[in-house]
């Protein structure tokens, strides 16, 4: 099953790296995509699953919140962070983790190598190796990965998580270099 053209490799993204237009309001750092990540991963032929974006799905583009980008930034996170840890939004997260995880599990049935999963460092959802909390930057994953990274746990799967920052263009594009040589 699956002898076609396809390489079997792939590699699942936090959705704003796709689409910046998803990410909170005072915060995108490009006009449409991270294009310098889609670049090196299209030039090495691995297959991009975009994760759909938490905060999107469970406060809607405004996070809740019309007046949300004229706070300080890591304020903003943190009273997103909050948001999405009340019961209603768990239960969308829950979801979204199951569908993740559906997904994951399936490429791995079907002989698929998962590359990796990159997140957006120091966001309240999706960050890995930071995250906002308490109006700071903290060490720590987003309230998504970390439900993410526990669900993969449970699975039994060892999948690279890489955090990645837009504001640290070199350091995203070495880490991801790295990962694609593993």
């Amino acid at each position: 099953m699956f002898q076609d053209n396809r390489g079997k490799r792939i590699i699942f993204l936090a959705h704003c790296v796709c689409n910046q237009n998803s990410i909170s309001d005072g915060t995108a750092t490009f006009s449409g995509t991270n294009e310098t990540v889609l670049r090196l991963l299209l030039d090495a032929k691995i297959g991009i699953v975009q994760l759909p974006c938490p905060e999107m799905n469970c406060l809607g583009l405004d996070r809740g919140d019309k007046e949300g980008a004229n706070r300080p930034l890591l304020e903003e996170n943190s009273r997103i962070r909050n948001a999405l840890i009340q019961t209603d939004a768990k239960r969308i997260l829950e979801l979204l983790v199951q569908q993740a995880s559906f997904q994951i599990k399936e490429y791995i049935h079907y002989g698929f190598e998962i590359i990796g999963i990159i997140g957006i460092n120091r966001s309240p959802s999706c960050g890995i190796n930071t995250t906002s909390k308490d109006n700071a930057e903290v060490e720590g994953k987003g309230v998504f990965f970390e439900m993410l990274a526990e669900e993969l746990s449970r699975c039994g799967f060892n999948i690279p998580i890489l955090g990645i920052k837009d504001s640290e263009p070199e350091q995203t594009k070495e880490s991801i270099i790295r990962l694609l040589n593993e």
